[in-house]
């Protein structure tokens, strides 16, 4: 569990600084897209969520989104499964499975740097500025020093 916790607070981090502010293209297939990643120690339950980050962080939402939902559908309560679903949703700006999956995430990792700065970044794409504000002031205030949370209140307060 410990374990699980740690990943999916990694993949947070990186899902923020990678999706949340920065340029994607969800068209283009890069390299890295096609990657083989059975070399990677993880348990076999694993294997589609290691699948579905490298698709997310390629710009592939729509297949990061059908490889976290087959995540789910191996263990429905893997939070970081939920984290990345809910992500890929968002970029989607398929808000309904987004919320869906951040309902489902809230009993569990609600309190935590990655669900607010997550759910903020939700809030931002949709225009709930005020609402994402929130969020991303919550995950500060947690802890101050987290580059994310720094990011993501510096990129709502810039003009653009």
């Amino acid at each position: 569990m410990k374990r699980l916790i740690i990943l999916a607070f990694a993949f947070a981090l990186v899902g923020c600084e990678n999706v949340g502010f920065g340029e994607f293209s969800t068209f283009s297939e890069s390299p890295g897209s096609n990657k083989d990643t059975s070399n990677v120690s993880f348990y076999p339950d694993d294997e589609l969520i290691v699948s579905a980050k490298v698709q997310f962080r390629e710009g592939n939402y729509g297949k990061s989104y059908t490889m976290f939902k087959k995540a789910l559908d191996v263990v429905p309560d893997d939070p970081q499964a939920w984290l990345g679903f809910a992500a890929s949703a968002d970029m989607l700006r398929r808000f309904d499975k987004a919320d869906y999956a951040y309902r489902k995430m809230q009993p569990v990792i609600g309190n935590r740097i990655e669900f607010l700065n997550n759910y903020g970044y939700s809030h931002l794409l949709r225009g709930n500025l005020r609402t994402a504000r929130s969020y991303f002031l919550k995950a500060y205030e947690i802890d101050p020093e987290n580059e994310q949370a720094k990011k993501a209140l510096e990129a709502l307060d810039s003009p653009e």
